[in-house]
């Protein structure tokens, strides 16, 4: 009986061996700030959404090099939340410069069509 507990099968040496894997260091960040980037890129707050988007995609582009060197280090769904967050972060940025473009037309065709604009000359 002593044998027994004496001596570890493989699979506990090979368990032990494995270092255990990480985290990516802004998958969750990444996603929380794509999530925002959509909610923030509505109509008077666009500006806030390409923010918050421009700096979701550059911590995914860091990670996504981290993860692309030496992936099996990092777990699976910490690069699933990265590369959801950075899909989210597209979509949000994408919103945002539509809304954003929506308005300025719309600022831009009221300040065109007021009646004292030509009376300007």
């Amino acid at each position: 009986m002593e044998e027994q507990n004496a001596h570890a099968t493989p699979d506990q040496d090979n368990m032990f061996s494995q270092p255990a894997q990480q985290h990516l260091p802004n998958s969750t960040a990444v996603l929380v700030l794509g999530i925002l980037s959509i909610v923030f890129s509505i109509w008077y707050v666009s500006i806030l959404g390409v923010i918050l988007s421009i700096v979701a995609l550059v911590l995914s582009s860091k990670d996504m090099s981290l993860y692309a060197s030496n992936s099996s280090k990092y777990t699976l769904s910490s690069f699933n939340n990265l590369k959801a967050g950075r899909i989210c972060a597209i979509i949000g940025l994408t919103v945002a410069i539509i809304f954003f473009v929506i308005i300025m037309l719309i600022i831009f065709g009221i300040l065109a069509t007021m009646p004292f604009w030509g009376m300007i000359d």
